[in-house]
This record gives structure tokens, C-alpha cells and sequence, in this order.
């Protein structure tokens, strides 16, 4: 990696405050559980504290779920889950016991500023919110490099958490938003979070900002003006996104993805980043050029 883009990585990667994440992620909350039987009652904690996790960490969750109603429990909550049949009120959502899954995602469409710290404290919030945290840098990254190149084509599609122009080189950008991926992961996995707790893999994006860079340009180079943009943005997506479940693994399971692994992921995240490219692009001229 020549001097000047490392220069520009490491400037580029200034703009993040590992603190602000994990302050999200640290945000206290509760939960209220509303229930006539005591055995969905029991269903629900037993779901979002599985039996199977330490005692001590079990402990910790019951100080925050609470049977609605019971001495000293909030009278307000932050969210509430309820029994399936009964009167919710506006922070209410129903709890399908056959489906408690549908009830997660559910959540996490209404409150998406709950995301983080749920996905902290309750396991089965975790994939959800950390498959969206990947989805949805890889989308920006994939936008990010069809700005740089047309910048009147997505404005409107996708905000970005800082200005364009304050980026000298897109690859500086890219990794940039790869290392907040890094610590909104680790946030959402219950992990440490910051530039020291999180050194290696931030070395391993960072080291790896090159490879990704080279290899759109030897594509971009290949195909005719226009149509070398898609596949550009689409291994930016797929770059992104293979980072992205690399992490996943590690934060869930503590080891990394083999090199097959890696391969199959990326393999298919292009294909998903070509689509959305095409997305971005339907009824502009480079798109129309890229068919000819």
C-alpha cells in the first residue's frame, strides 16, 4: 500500500468515535413482558435469556425484563412483549411462540434506535442486527463508489455519515466505513469496542483496503467506459460484505472464515452488489451503456 493512501486511511479513519458506538450499544433499556399465563410468561424470558448462558449473565438480563405489573417493575418501559390475543399498548408487540423469530424482526423494524443495545443484552437479537449492520454498509460502500464516479445519479438514495468531499480516494472511505462495521459488530455482539480492543481487525481491513482497490480497477479497466462502474461498486458491496461475515463469525464463534469460505461469501455478495447496483443505476445512461 503506497504511503499516500495509508495516509489518507488513517486520516479518513479520524471521523470515527469508537465511544459513540458503544455508548448506543451501552444504553440502558427495558423491557416489559405482559402475559395472563405464566408459562408464556416463563416462554419469553427463557427466550430472550436462554437457560443455556452463564448464571451470572442470566441474572443480569432479569434486571432488565420484567414481569409488567409485579412489585417494583417500571411503570414505563422501553418496549413491551405481549402475550398473542391480548390488548397491547403503543410500545407493545406481540409475541408468537411458535414464530419468536417474526417477533425480533418485527421489533427491530419499528425500533431501530433499540437495535444496539438490544442486540447486546439478548441473544436473539444479535444475527438480526449484525446481519443488518452488514447489509447496510455494504450498501453505502457500493453507493459510495458510484457517487464518487457520477455524482448525480444516488444523492437522494443513500446518506452517507459524512460529507463526500472530505475523502481524497474512495478506498479511503471504504475502509473507513469497514472499521465502523467493525465496531458497530463487535457492539451488537457484546464485545469490546474501540482502536485498541479491536486492533487485529482493524489491521486486517486496513491491510486488506488494497487488495480490494486493485482488484476493481483491473476490472474497471477491462470493460468500456461506463460499464467498468458496476463491477467496481459491486466488489466494494462485496468486499464490504465478506469483511462483514468475517467478523460476524469471529464475534459469534471466535474463530475466522477458512479461504473457501471467504470465496463462496464473496462470490455471492458480487452478485447481490451487482443487482443493487443496477438498482442505483436503472434508467441512467451508464447503465444503458453497460448493456450494449
Amino acid at each position: 500500500m503506497g504511503p499516500q493512501l495509508a495516509r489518507q486511511i488513517r486520516s479518513a479513519i479520524r471521523h470515527l468515535n469508537p465511544n459513540q458506538v458503544r455508548a448506543a450499544a451501552e444504553r440502558p433499556i427495558s423491557v416489559g413482558l405482559v402475559a395472563v399465563s405464566s408459562e408464556v410468561l416463563a416462554e419469553m424470558e427463557d427466550f430472550l435469556a436462554p437457560p443455556s448462558i452463564s448464571r451470572e449473565r442470566r441474572w443480569e438480563l432479569m434486571r432488565i425484563l420484567h414481569r409488567a405489573g409485579e412489585p417494583g417493575a417500571p411503570k414505563q418501559f422501553d418496549l413491551e412483549i405481549c402475550e398473542e390475543g391480548i390488548a397491547r399498548s403503543a410500545a407493545g408487540f406481540t409475541f408468537y411462540r411458535r414464530q419468536p423469530e417474526r417477533t425480533v424482526l418485527e421489533i427491530l423494524d419499528a425500533c431501530q434506535e433499540l437495535g444496539l443495545p438490544l442486540a447486546r443484552c439478548f441473544p436473539p437479537f444479535r444475527k438480526p442486527v449484525v446481519d443488518r449492520i452488514i447489509q447496510t454498509i455494504s450498501r453505502e460502500n457500493a453507493a459510495f463508489a458510484v457517487l464518487t464516479a457520477v455524482p448525480d445519479v444516488v444523492p437522494s438514495l443513500v446518506q452517507f455519515p459524512w460529507a463526500v468531499g472530505e475523502f481524497a480516494s474512495d478506498t479511503a472511505f471504504l475502509t473507513m466505513n469497514q472499521v465502523r462495521m467493525a465496531f458497530l459488530i463487535a457492539a451488537a455482539s457484546d464485545r469490546q469496542v474501540g482502536y485498541r480492543e479491536q486492533r487485529m481487525e482493524i489491521a486486517s481491513i486496513v491491510a486488506g483496503a488494497f487488495g480490494w482497490r486493485a482488484l476493481a480497477r483491473e476490472l474497471a479497466g477491462k470493460i468500456p467506459f461506463g460499464a467498468g462502474l458496476i463491477p467496481k461498486a459491486a466488489i466494494a458491496y462485496a468486499g464490504t460484505y465478506t469483511v462483514g461475515q468475517g467478523l460476524e463469525r469471529f464475534y459469534r464463534l471466535g474463530y475466522r472464515l477458512t479461504r473457501r469460505e471467504r470465496r463462496q461469501i464473496y462470490e455471492q455478495a458480487l452478485e447481490h452488489g451487482r443487482r443493487f447496483v443496477d438498482y442505483l443505476l436503472e434508467g441512467t445512461r451508464i447503465r444503458e451503456a453497460s448493456q450494449l
